[in-house]
């Protein structure tokens, strides 16, 4: 799984959660760079490090040895959780994992090296993996 070497705080705070703000479409990683398909996201969310992992494991499943994967998004926001059946107050949770903020319009994993089918297959059942509605896009 994904999570940073090293960190500067390890606990951050929570964030806005404004909605309207939040739907707002990604400004960086929008374009592919890397493969010939890719895998972008349509609507906002979290997706921790098990659930990228997930994806990646599907994803290499169905494309096999021929093809080449590149995640590009990397948790690095720690999120904690207090444990259960614990009272309120007695300060913050503990470290539980690590996140990253999707936006609409962010690629999130690219592939080369298969066909456009294999390639369509997988990023399926990746995607399935998700808490985001992603789309299959294809290099111009």
């Amino acid at each position: 799984m994904l999570f940073p070497k090293k960190v500067k705080y390890r606990k951050w705070q929570t964030g806005r959660k404004n909605p309207v703000k939040l739907e707002r479409p990604a400004t960086r990683g929008t374009t592919m760079a890397f493969g010939s398909y890719g895998m972008k996201a349509e609507t906002q969310g979290r997706v921790n490090s098990q659930q990228i992992e997930a994806a990646r494991r599907a994803l290499n499943r169905a494309i096999g040895k021929t093809g080449k994967v590149w995640i590009r998004i990397f948790p690095d926001r720690p999120y904690t959780a207090k444990a259960a059946e614990v009272g309120m107050g007695k300060g913050k949770g503990d470290l539980k994992g690590y996140v990253f903020e999707v936006r609409p319009g962010r690629m999130l994993f690219e592939v080369d090296g298969v066909s456009e089918e294999a390639a369509r297959k997988g990023m399926h059942t990746a995607g399935a993996k998700l808490p985001v509605k992603t789309r299959f896009v294809i290099r111009p």
